[in-house]
C-alpha cells in the first residue's frame, strides 16, 4: 500500500516513517482493497504534553475513511488511529459481504 506521510511544523524522523509504514501495512490483512492512504502528523503548540495530533485518511474503492487522535508520542496516536481503522475496514468488510 502506498502510505504518504506528511509532517507539518516538524521534520520527521526515518524511524517513525517506518513505524507509519508498519503499521499501514498491517490493515491490508483487514481489508485488502486498500488503495492508498494519508498520514498527517501535527504537534500543536500548547503547553499540554498531550500535544502530538495524528490524522490517518484512507482510500478504500467507493469512499474514504479519516481518523484524528491526539496523545503524549506519536507512536501511541498512530496505534490508536490503526486500531480505529481496523474497526472501520472490519466494518465495511462485513458490509460489503452481506451485498454480495
Amino acid at each position: 500500500m502506498k502510505v504518504n506521510v506528511n509532517a507539518v511544523n516538524f521534520t520527521v524522523d526515518k524511524k517513525l516513517i517506518d513505524f507509519v509504514q508498519q503499521r499501514m501495512d498491517k490493515l491490508e490483512k483487514y481489508y485488502d482493497k486498500i488503495v492508498s492512504s494519508d498520514v498527517y502528523l501535527k504537534v500543536e503548540n500548547t503547553s499540554d504534553k498531550e500535544n502530538k495530533i495524528v490524522e490517518i485518511k484512507i482510500n478504500v474503492p467507493g469512499d474514504d475513511f479519516l481518523v484524528k487522535k491526539q496523545c503524549k508520542t506519536f507512536e501511541e496516536a498512530i496505534e490508536l488511529s490503526a486500531e480505529s481503522l481496523e474497526r472501520l475496514l472490519l466494518k465495511r468488510k462485513e458490509k460489503t459481504r452481506t451485498h454480495i
